[in-house]
């Protein structure tokens, strides 16, 4: 392109180099020569010359016009060839800038993508291995919550408040706050064993409670192992279950024979059988062996007994009858308890006199022997409300022993009835309770025997009440009635919440209310006082609320709103 521009302003320089030649004039005649003088014919010709020169410079005008107009368009492709070649340089050098970018971008993936590709690798074996472990976790985690779906934990709170009223000369009104909790768990050891441990607040020795009071100072509160047992019932054979430890009643029982709170030791067999299309819905029959003193020199302490219970259902009504023996042997043992079994609170020094011990719990009981004192320092009777059966002094061992054997024979018959509101059954409990090894009399206040008295060996209960607790706004109404001889039962094992541990007559009325699935309020009125002032160790003479023995004494009044949460 540069080259036909160079041709094209050589053409134009030539040209106009012809032009300024050719139309150069002619030099003028000498003066004095022959041709000075002119012709027309020669003024016409030159005319016509110089016509015919115009007409040439004319036409080489238009020739010029039209090189100049070409070469004005050579020149423009001219500009234009070298702006579209400036372009396709510019393009060029930037397609050779991008292909280098290309080549590096490509070098740089290339490299990346080998990085990844060891990556990848890497990745693969880094996942075999978490592969690997992850399946042993989720073995792990497969086996602990097997056998976190073996456990069953469980347990409860209860916030009490409570007061107690005596209308006699030396009685003081009596305010406390007290709180209970326990909680243990049970287990499926295999398809035919189960386990369990719950642990409980409460005064070590005070067997028949597991409260502790709001006092002493903030001090912490003891913790004790309630509840440890296995018990065994086959698959195979589900209407056998064998229990060994420290568990719950296994047989049906009330307030009149043992506390609630009580868990005894021992063993426990029992054979159950459901049965249908019958009016009779189960029958059971049942052994147990309790351990309550080891004796590491002389005889151990031990109770033997058996019960048989069926349920019969005929439409609304359901009955549950039930008869349970139990014979104690060596029982004097609980009147000769260490300072540990009591939680001694008092003992002796060196010179024989009394001291008081830093020991919680309840000590040694109150109580007469015969003629003289039950003993104050250990070892001594074991019985949280106080033991008030009929004992004596050994002339030959000098040591305290029960007046009566005990050989308790349980008669006992639970009735439901539904009504129209299925959430207020009617439940009537009626008992009657007779201690077959009780003596033929029993002892007055000053240890003698009173002839005119025979056994006080028997209890009888009543207890009625309305409406159920099971679930959420269920509200249950009760009243229960019940009157106990002094030595219907052992003072060590009664309820702790009547009037006295034995030879009551006690009144309850209570209320419930299921505020929440797991939440229960109750109100509690607790009416008693001492049925025969007259014998050995009535509470209403030991604590000094009457002042003469025969009186009747006044009605101990004891209220409790407890706050229950159960889990």
């Amino acid at each position: 392109m540069r080259m036909f521009a160079r041709l094209g302003v050589l053409i134009l320089a030539g040209t106009i180099a012809v032009a300024q030649t050719s139309s150069k004039p002619q030099p003028a005649a000498k003066k004095g020569s022959k041709a000075g003088a002119v012709k027309v014919s020669d003024v016409q010709q030159l005319r016509d010359a110089l016509a015919a020169q115009q007409q040439q410079m004319e036409q080489q005008r238009q020739q010029m016009d039209q090189l100049k107009s070409q070469l004005q368009q050579l020149l423009d492709a001219t500009q234009q060839a070298n702006a579209a070649a400036q372009k396709g340089q510019s393009s060029a050098d930037q397609a050779q800038t991008a292909a280098s970018q290309a080549q590096q971008t490509a070098t740089e993936a290339q490299r990346l993508a080998d990085q990844a590709s060891a990556n990848a690798v890497e990745a693969k074996t880094a996942l075999s291995l978490v592969n690997s472990k992850t399946q042993d976790e989720d073995k792990r985690i497969s086996a602990l919550s097997d056998l976190a779906g073996r456990f069953r934990f469980s347990g409860d709170v209860r916030l009490r408040g409570e007061s107690l009223f005596q209308d006699c000369a030396i009685c003081a009104d009596r305010n406390r706050a007290r709180v209970r909790a326990r909680f243990g768990f049970d287990s499926k050891l295999n398809e035919d064993f189960s386990a369990g441990i719950f642990i409980a607040t409460g005064s070590l020795a005070d067997i028949t409670s597991a409260n502790e009071t709001l006092t002493n100072f903030f001090e912490r509160k003891t913790i004790g192992v309630d509840r440890a047992f296995i018990a065994y019932q086959p698959v195979a054979h589900p209407w056998i279950q064998v229990t060994g430890g420290k568990f719950a009643y296994t047989w049906t029982r009330t307030s009149l024979t043992f506390d609630p709170d009580i868990n005894p030791e021992g063993f426990s067999q029992k054979l159950s059988w459901n049965l249908t299309n019958s009016v009779v819905k189960n029958v059971s029959v049942g052994a147990v062996q309790f351990l309550y003193n080891e004796a590491s020199a002389g005889a151990d302490s031990y109770a033997l007994g058996g019960q048989a219970s069926a349920r019969v259902q005929l439409g609304w009504w359901t009955a549950t009858p039930q008869f349970f023996a139990l014979k104690w042997n060596n029982p004097s043992a609980i009147l000769q308890a260490s300072a540990f079994a009591v939680q001694a609170t008092k003992g002796t020094d060196s010179g024989g006199d009394t001291i008081n011990l830093p020991g919680e719990g309840p000590g040694c009981a109150s109580g007469s022997a015969g003629t003289g004192k039950l003993p104050v320092t250990a070892p001594c009777a074991l019985a949280s409300n106080g033991m008030t059966n009929a004992v004596f002094t050994d002339p030959t061992t000098n040591l305290p022993r029960f007046l009566s054997g005990f050989f308790y024979t349980d008669y006992l018959i639970n009735n439901e009835v539904k009504t129209r509101i299925n959430r207020l059954p009617l439940n009537v409990l009626l008992e009657f309770q007779d201690n077959l090894d009780a003596a033929d009399h029993p002892l007055d206040t000053k240890g003698n025997a009173i002839a005119s008295l025979g056994k006080q060996g028997k209890g009888y209960l009543f207890d009625v009440s309305l409406g159920q607790t099971r679930n959420k706004n269920d509200v249950q109404f009760g009243y229960g009635f019940w009157r106990q001889e002094q030595d219907a039962i052992l003072a060590t094992f009664s309820e702790s919440e009547q009037r006295a541990s034995t030879n009551i007559l006690e009144h309850h009325v209570y209320a419930l209310w299921r505020i929440r699935s797991n939440t229960l309020a109750s109100f509690n009125w607790w009416h008693g006082r001492t049925l025969n002032s007259n014998l050995e160790n009535n509470a209403a003479v030991i604590q000094k609320v009457i002042a003469t023995p025969g009186q009747t004494e006044p009605y101990l009044n004891r209220y409790q709103f407890d706050l229950i949460y159960s889990f």
